[in-house]
């Protein structure tokens, strides 16, 4: 074959090998979540061991709270049935899509189904746990029967003494020592996390941040029933706890 012959076969080749490995429908900018769909139904398969290096799996407590771990071993029999995965060395699963693993059913081979699904559900799983917690909290309707007993504590005060708030930042820090104040001083149950000392509580900082799109630059980064803040704003936590109390956790 001379190489006036040759060219034209080589180009065409490239181009079928191109098209074969990109030449897909562009998703409608106009859905997100049918754009999502595709992209969770286009994730290569992942296989995930005990052992599979460079992991980070996040689970959801009974609360909805979200928290990452970097071993299989380490989520708590609670979690176990929905829990993301993410290998830190690879992008396939941290767009908009997102790969969730069963880790109660582990395989004869050691592997555990892994699924897909989108980021938005993926967060919903803590937002639906959170409102359905708040929704428990508020107070039944008095019955005919109970008429003359005392009175019921109010939804506001059943939900000012469960409101959780996870403070992420560092002993040094000023400013998160007075969103500490400032939450107890509301009745909100703190968690106050060191990302200095604690680099399983850094990453899961990050991954809150990723989660609604924004950026960690500065201390302290505020939890507040799925409501994150970076920076101490007393006006900006007051109304978030004010929501949370409503059962309108954002």
């Amino acid at each position: 074959m001379n190489q006036r012959t040759r060219l034209p076969l080589v180009v065409s080749l490239v181009g079928a090998l191109v098209c074969a490995l990109g030449c897909h429908r562009k998703a409608d900018p106009s859905n997100p979540a049918a754009a999502a769909s595709a992209e969770a139904a286009r994730l290569p398969a992942l296989v995930l061991k005990d052992d599979t290096a460079n992991l980070l799996l996040t689970w959801v407590d009974d609360q909805g709270d979200f928290h990452v771990v970097e071993h299989v071993q380490d989520v708590p029999e609670a979690g176990r049935a929905q829990v993301r995965v993410v290998i830190t060395d690879r992008q396939d699963g941290t767009g908009a899509a997102v790969y969730v693993a069963d880790l109660r059913n582990k395989g004869a081979d050691g592997t555990y189904p892994v699924t897909t699904m989108t980021r938005a559900a993926w967060d919903d799983l803590g937002a639906n746990k959170r409102k359905s917690r708040l929704e428990a909290l508020a107070p039944k309707p008095p019955s005919s029967a109970s008429a003359g007993a005392a009175p019921a504590p109010s939804a506001s005060a059943l939900a000012a003494a469960n409101v959780k708030a996870i403070i992420y930042g560092a002993s040094w820090c000023g400013p998160c020592h007075q969103a500490e104040a400032l939450l107890r001083s509301l009745g909100v149950n703190v968690t106050k996390l060191d990302i200095e000392s604690n680099p399983a509580a850094a990453t899961e900082m990050e991954e809150k941040l990723r989660r609604v799109h924004k950026s960690g630059g500065s201390i302290p980064v505020i939890d507040v029933m799925g409501q994150i803040f970076v920076g101490f704003s007393a006006g900006a936590l007051r109304a978030a706890v004010q929501r949370a109390e409503q059962g309108v956790a954002q």
